[in-house]
C-alpha cells in the first residue's frame, strides 16, 4: 500500500472512529514474544477447549476496528508443543509470574487463574498471586466496564460485596468461571512490558489454564497490546497425543510472509445487528468443499451469514476440530458415507460432536478411500487437508473424521479448528484486516 493510500484510509478511519477506540489508540504498537508450551488437557478441559468459540460469541458489539499505523515493529519468535490446544505461558505482573493460557483467536476477554484468600483446595501451581505483584489493581464497580449494557462487552458484570467489578459466565458444558475484572501488566523483560491491561482474575473455574483472548474485540490481548499481526505454524501431531511435536509462533512480523496467500476479513457494520453473528471473530469468505476430485454440491450461501447471522466461517485456534452448519455438514457426511459408510462405527459419537468414526482395524485404509479434502475460499485460497489428516485418533484406537455439526456446540457458525490448521502458517494481520495461509512443514520451522 503506497503512502497516499495509507493517508486516505487513515482519514476515513479518523472520521468514523468512535470515542472508545480513540481512548485505546493512544498506546504505541509493539511486538514481543514468549514461550508456548502444550499440556495434555483433562477430559473436561479438552471439552471446554472444543467449545471455546461459543463462549464469548453472542454479542451486539461495536465492530469498528482500528487500522494500525505503519510503525517499525520488533519481531520475536518462540516455539510451542501441540497436542489438543495451544497453551501459552505469559509472564504476568511485577515481578512476573508465569501463567498458562489457551491461545484462542475466538475469544475476547483474557483471564488467568488467581489465588483465593482461603482456598478450599490447594490452588494450581500456576495460579496467579495478586499480593505478589506491585502492578495489580482491581476494577471498582464505578468503572465504565462494570456497566451491564456497555456495547463492546459481552460478559455479565455486577458489583460484589466489596464494591468490585465481578464477572461470571458458564461454559457450554455447564461449568462456571467467574472472578473480578482487574488491570495487570505483562512483563517481558526489565525494559519491555505492556501497559496495564484489563484481564479477568478467576477465582472459580475447573480449568487449569486461563484464556488468552486474541479476537478483534477491543478488550482482547491483541487489541489492548496494539499487536499488528501474529502467526503460528501448527505441526502434525501424533494420534495418541503422547508425543507433542514442536511448532513456531510469531508475535509481530513473520519472515515467511511472502509465501502466504491472504483472504480478506468480512466486515459487518455496527448497524447490522444479527443475533447469531459474532462480529469480533476472524470471519472469511468460504466458497466450497471438495473431497477427492469431487466438488460437493453446497451453496455458497451456507458459508456466509444469513439475515440472522447464521453461517459465518471463522478461523479459530481455540476450537480443536472443524464444525459445519447443518446443510454443509450433511453434504460432507453424505459423501463420506458413500465412500466408506459400511466401515463406519455405528451408534458411536465422540464428545457429543464427532459421529463419523471407525475402529482401528479400518483406520489405515479410511483416509485412502476418502482422499484429500480441500476447503475453498475467496481470492483462490485453498486449505488442502491430506488424506492422512482426515481422521484423528480419539480414544482406545478409535478414529474419527475431524468434522462435526455446529449445532452440537449450540452455535450456527462454520469453524475451522486447529486440527485442520496443521502444517499451515496461519497469520492474523490486524492492520490490513486479513488472514494469511501458507503451506509448511511446521516441525521444520523451529
Amino acid at each position: 500500500m503506497d503512502s497516499s493510500s495509507s493517508k486516505k484510509i487513515l482519514l476515513l478511519f479518523v472520521t468514523f472512529l468512535n470515542f472508545f477506540y480513540i481512548l485505546l489508540a493512544k498506546n504505541t504498537p509493539f511486538s514481543m514474544s514468549f514461550p508456548l508450551i502444550s499440556t495434555q488437557l483433562s477430559h473436561n478441559s479438552s471439552s471446554k477447549a472444543l467449545f471455546l468459540s461459543s463462549l464469548m460469541a453472542n454479542s451486539h458489539q461495536n465492530t469498528n476496528t482500528k487500522i494500525m499505523p505503519r510503525v517499525p515493529s520488533l519481531n520475536y519468535k518462540s516455539t510451542f508443543k501441540y497436542s489438543m490446544a495451544l497453551i501459552i505461558t505469559l509472564p504476568i505482573g511485577t515481578p512476573p509470574q508465569n501463567q498458562q493460557m489457551v491461545l484462542d483467536t475466538g475469544s475476547q476477554l483474557s483471564w488467568i487463574q488467581c489465588h483465593k484468600k482461603i482456598p478450599k483446595i490447594p490452588p494450581p501451581t500456576t495460579s496467579f498471586d495478586p499480593s505478589l505483584s506491585s502492578s495489580f489493581s482491581v476494577l471498582p464497580c464505578s468503572h465504565p466496564l462494570c456497566k451491564p449494557r456497555i456495547p463492546d462487552f459481552t460478559l455479565p458484570t455486577s458489583c460484589d460485596q466489596n464494591r468490585l467489578c465481578h464477572y461470571s459466565y458458564f461454559y457450554a458444558d455447564g461449568t462456571l468461571a467467574e472472578g473480578n475484572l482487574v488491570r495487570e501488566k505483562i512483563t517481558f523483560s526489565r525494559s519491555q512490558s505492556t501497559p496495564p491491561l484489563i484481564l479477568g482474575c478467576a477465582t472459580e473455574s475447573d480449568d487449569a489454564e486461563g484464556i488468552l483472548g486474541m479476537n478483534l474485540g477491543r478488550f482482547s490481548f491483541a487489541s489492548q497490546a496494539k499487536v499488528q499481526k501474529f502467526s503460528y505454524c501448527v505441526p502434525i501431531r501424533q494420534g495418541n497425543h503422547t508425543v507433542k511435536p514442536t511448532g513456531t509462533f510469531y508475535l509481530g512480523q513473520n519472515p515467511n510472509f511472502r509465501t502466504f496467500r491472504y483472504v480478506n476479513l468480512l466486515t459487518f457494520p455496527q448497524s447490522q445487528r444479527m443475533p447469531n453473528l459474532d462480529p469480533l471473530a476472524y470471519t472469511i469468505g468460504m466458497l466450497g468443499i471438495k473431497i477427492g476430485e469431487k466438488n460437493l454440491n453446497i451453496s455458497t450461501r451456507v458459508f456466509r451469514p444469513n439475515a440472522g447471522g447464521s453461517g459465518q466461517t471463522i478461523v479459530d485456534s481455540g476450537t480443536e476440530y472443524t464444525f459445519l452448519v447443518e446443510e454443509a455438514y450433511n453434504k460432507v457426511r453424505e459423501e463420506i458415507v458413500r465412500l466408506v459408510g459400511r466401515k463406519m462405527k455405528r451408534g458411536y459419537v465422540y464428545g457429543e460432536a464427532l459421529d463419523m468414526c471407525f475402529d482401528s482395524v479400518h483406520s489405515m485404509e479410511i483416509g485412502r478411500l476418502i482422499g484429500d479434502m480441500t476447503l475453498q475460499f475467496e481470492n483462490g485460497v485453498e486449505i488442502l487437508i491430506n488424506k492422512e489428516m482426515m481422521l484423528d485418533e480419539v480414544e482406545g484406537g478409535i478414529h474419527c473424521v475431524g468434522i462435526g455439526r455446529s449445532e452440537s456446540l449450540g452455535i450456527a457458525s462454520n469453524i475451522i479448528g486447529n486440527f485442520h490448521q496443521q502444517n499451515l502458517w496461519v497469520e492474523f494481520d490486524l492492520r490490513n484486516r486479513r488472514v494469511g495461509f501458507g503451506k509448511s512443514e511446521c516441525s521444520m520451522q523451529v
